[in-house]
């Protein structure tokens, strides 16, 4: 996901360059999502990982 949102702002910025600012606000605006969506599932799974591995340790002792 990280991914598409660098591949976006690329989008962009050739946009920008090329003089489609509507394209880009609208490639920069998606990109922004796909970013913080990112960063919530890396956090989402990460506690739900946290708390797998101390119920896996606690049936293993």
């Amino acid at each position: 996901m990280i991914r598409l949102a660098i591949l976006c702002l690329v989008i962009a910025l050739v946009a920008a360059l090329l003089g489609f600012g509507g394209v880009a606000g609208a490639f920069v605006g998606l990109a922004k999502i796909l970013f913080f969506a990112a960063i919530a599932l890396f956090a989402i799974f990460l506690v739900l990982g946290l708390l797998a591995g101390k119920r896996i340790s606690k049936a293993i002792d």
